[in-house]
């Protein structure tokens, strides 16, 4: 076999003091702006639908082409460059999904600076944390949440101007208004040239123990992310779709939606500030959504809403697709939605290495068992990405043997480090490979199955118990609107699990539960109590927070 990189002579041998020879194509580097290119030559005339007021009937829309927003965002980026902005620096949101937020996006990414994504539901504390762990220069901030800036102001090391948009509120004069300095400027900013391995942007973990961490993106990786999606059996987004961008766009970049869209050409629908059921479902019908993606807990509320009938009933008619990710989507709710001819999406990704590192194939999400199987594994591992699952000590389990273990992944997607000091988590990373701390299976052809997190495992007896499947199963109880399952300790089997249950309105108790179980799973997988709550405590990224939930337990509330 001839060696990659060698020099090959005519009859197949090998020259072994031929120099490597490179290939003959042009060295264009993989930029954010091939994309931002791509929207105005071949796409401008697609359409960014925002809502910007009111709900229901009464929603109020706006419009603009790619090439609107392009320009706002070509004139957004001479205003931070005329405030000294320079590239490789940082530039803060602090928003919502608006046209805005997305202006922002493409404007501190193509002039070569770094967009850092606030995420707004950490807690004050870590919102001070990440700005000041990042270096902000400016912020740009929606001004529904000027208020909650301007009362950590005093905290914020190394912020030197603030941009408002709207009302600037406490703010005042001291605030820069975002129309404004938009107004002041021309479009036409010239993208500079940028090198594929710098920065573009920055999200921080969730942070439920310790600091948050932050991931540097670089823009190589961004537009690699934007390829793999794009593929139909990844994302699975067309020219002709309507994308509804529900995730936040604060998110892990609002899972790459801005530039996966941007590249197709899709149509971007953005649900304006603080979204709820009724404006989802408003935008669904009025603008005929065929694509979303979100957490399985926006979905579960809109299922309830379209499966109400009447003249109130949710029309998801044009819906074809949902991705879902963030934790466990319940099979039921699959179910529900399979019968309004709606394919939910399973899709399994990290902060560290993007959304749809393992993705549910759609010609695999058949109406069979095989189907189904498919439909409720983490999906199959997509392009560009490596995965493995090891044991305790870290040896590699092989693929297809049906062994349980730790997941790791590698890839030129994948985050080598996080940002600041080498030893800022240097458990996270093993020989090259990320440590995800999710324990689970990969079969012989690809197919990704998550059984739990490494925190959250249950180990009854010298066997693990996975919380997750406890979970999705107490979900297809029809009493049950959310699970969380949780280990307790035990002194003669180690742990056993705790189920908290949040019942539906008209539910009467949690009996009936364990009855249920023992139809589903081992019997020596049923929960030994079953708590009935108000509602389960969500992290930042809208995931169950079972840290909160043990603490809880443990205090007896």
């Amino acid at each position: 076999m001839t060696s990659v990189g060698m020099g090959a002579l005519a009859d197949g041998a090998v020259d072994d003091d031929a120099e490597p020879v490179a290939g003959l194509m042009m060295d264009i580097p993989l930029t954010v702006h091939l994309i931002l290119d791509r929207m105005r030559a071949v796409h401008g005339a697609t359409q960014v639908v925002s809502a910007v007021g009111g709900s229901g009937a009464d929603l109020e829309l706006r419009r603009a082409t790619f090439t609107e927003v392009l320009d706002r965002a070509e004139q957004l980026a001479s205003a931070l460059a005329r405030l000294g902005v320079l590239p490789g620096q940082r530039v803060a949101s602090f928003a919502w999904n608006t046209q805005e937020h997305l202006e922002t996006y493409y404007a501190v990414s193509g002039m070569g600076a770094v967009l850092h994504t606030i995420n707004l539901r950490l807690h004050p504390d870590q919102i001070v944390f990440t700005i000041n762990h990042a270096r902000d220069r400016v912020v740009i901030v929606d001004s529904s949440l000027a208020t909650d800036l301007w009362e950590v102001r005093a905290r914020l090391t190394t912020v030197e101007h603030v941009i408002v948009i709207g009302d600037p509120g406490p703010w005042g004069a001291t605030a820069l208004d975002y129309e404004t300095l938009l107004a002041a400027e021309e479009p036409g900013f010239p993208w500079p040239a940028i090198d594929e391995r710098s920065a573009i942007s920055l999200c921080y973990t969730s942070g439920t123990t310790g600091d948050p961490k932050g991931v540097l993106y670089s823009h190589r990786s961004v537009v690699l992310h934007a390829l793999s999606m794009s593929g139909g059996d990844v994302f699975g987004i067309f020219e002709d779709d309507v994308v509804l961008a529900l995730v936040p766009l604060f998110h892990v970049m609002g899972w790459g939606l801005p530039f996966v869209c941007g590249l197709i050409g899709a149509q971007i629908v953005l649900p304006g500030r603080q979204p709820n059921t009724a404006t989802t479902a408003c935008l669904i019908g009025s603008q005929r959504v065929t694509w979303s993606a979100g957490v399985p807990t926006v979905w579960m509320d809109l299922l309830r809403a379209a499966g109400t009938g009447g003249a109130g009933a949710v029309d998801v008619s044009s819906l074809r697709t949902v991705l879902c990710g963030g934790t466990t989507v319940p099979e039921s709710m699959m179910r529900g939605y399979h019968e309004l001819g709606v394919n939910i999406v399973q899709g399994w990704g990290m902060t560290e290495l993007f959304p749809g590192a393992a993705v549910v194939r759609r010609a695999a999400m058949t109406d069979t068992p095989a189907g189904w199987a498919r439909r409720t594994s983490a999906g199959r591992i997509s392009p560009l990405y490596q995965m493995r699952v090891v044991d305790e000590d870290g040896a590699v389990l092989p693929a297809g043997s049906g062994a349980v273990g730790e997941l790791e992944v590698r890839g030129p997607i994948v985050a080598s480090s996080y940002l600041g000091p080498p030893d800022v988590s240097p458990q996270s990373f093993r020989d090259g490979w990320l440590r995800t701390g999710d324990v689970g299976t990969i079969d012989q052809d690809g197919w990704l199955r998550i059984t739990d997190r490494l925190k959250d495992v249950i180990k009854s007896g010298g066997e693990w118990i996975s919380s997750l499947d406890l979970e999705s199963a107490l979900m297809g109880h029809p009493d049950v609107r959310e699970a969380a399952v949780v280990a307790r300790p035990d002194e003669r089997w180690g742990e056993r699990p705790v189920a908290f249950v949040v019942l539906e309105d008209d539910a009467g108790s949690a009996e009936g539960l364990e009855e249920f179980l023992r139809e589903r799973v081992a019997k020596w997988w049923i929960p030994d109590d079953f708590v009935v709550i108000d509602s389960i405590p969500r992290t930042s990224t809208g995931k169950f927070d079972k840290k909160r939930l043990k603490a809880q337990f443990a205090e007896g509330s």
